[in-house]
């Protein structure tokens, strides 16, 4: 998928992933770098607005797969491996 095409399709359902909790919501990896192919997933960086359970997580991931057609790789800032983190949010693409 195309970063533009994400993005508006996230955008169309922010009220439902912010009643889902989801206070912040950026791309990064192959999407976020217009460099997906047929076969990616698409990598989602998430801030809650407050604190979720593991089920809630899973919720979430599950809209976003049904919504984007596609794989998930639903993460957060927290739980990004320290040797990664740097890299990855050099990437991020705000989408709300």
């Amino acid at each position: 998928m195309r970063q533009d095409e994400v993005i508006s399709q996230i955008r169309a359902h922010r009220m439902t992933l912010e009643a889902m909790g989801v206070k912040s919501l950026g791309l990064f990896g192959s999407v976020a770098r217009n460099e997906a192919n047929s076969e990616s997933d698409v990598d989602i960086l998430v801030e809650f607005s407050k604190p979720v359970g593991f089920f809630q997580v899973f919720d979430i991931q599950y809209f976003l797969e049904d919504l984007l057609q596609c794989s998930i790789d639903l993460g957060t800032i927290n739980a990004l491996k320290e040797h990664l983190r740097s890299s990855v949010l050099e990437d991020v693409v705000r989408v709300f």
